[in-house]
Formats: structure tokens, sequence, C-alpha cells
């Protein structure tokens, strides 16, 4: 339930980030609840198998922050790229765990020899 509500509220600061539209952000937030509630077990099970994933969305995390920021001074960042930033991010990490799927291993550095 924890793990819920942590997700509920990244889901808030996203759409209220990403959009200026209420019902926009109403409905963002409870389709994150109802799917974080559906597939907690799996998705933590994807992120501890895979953790650069964590990265990933700490990184979508803080680009959705520099873009709130932008906006706190009046600089206007176009949401388009702020979207392909993320879905292109997203598509190269899907690529590198497929390529890491064979060797079934992350290795994280190579150690000092």
């Amino acid at each position: 339930m924890l793990l819920d509500i942590v997700f509920s509220l990244d889901s808030v600061i996203t759409a209220v980030g990403m959009v200026k539209e209420v019902g926009v952000m109403i409905a963002a937030v409870l389709i994150a609840m109802i799917f974080m509630l559906a597939w907690v077990d799996k998705i933590g099970s994807f992120v501890d198998r895979h953790p650069t994933i964590k990265m990933l969305a700490l990184s979508f995390l803080l680009l959705i922050g520099c873009v709130l920021v932008a906006e706190g001074f009046h600089k206007e960042i176009p949401k388009g790229y702020i979207y392909f930033a993320m879905a292109f991010s997203l598509g190269v990490e899907m690529l590198n765990i497929k390529l890491r799927k064979k060797d079934d291993k992350v290795h994280l550095h190579q150690p000092y020899r």
C-alpha cells in the first residue's frame, strides 16, 4: 500500500507538470492508482530484475522537476520535447534490457585489475 501511495504521489507530480486541465490530472492519478494496485507485484519484481529502471524513473522525475522550475520562471518548454526525450530514453532502456537478457546479469562496473 505504501508503494501505491508513493506511485500515486509521483503521478500527481507528473500530471501537474505535464498538463493544465484538472480533469486530465484527476484521470491520470486515478488510472495510475488502479494500475498500481493491480500490477504492484509484477512491477516490483520487474524493477528488482532491472535496477536501471529505478534510475530512469528518477531521471524522469528530475526532468519534470526542471520543467516545473522553468515554468515557475515563466519559461515555457514545449511538451513535445519532454515527451520525446522520455520516450527516447525509455526506448533505449528497453533495448538495453533486451540486450542484457542474453547475459542475464547486470554488470554495473568491472573490477579493477
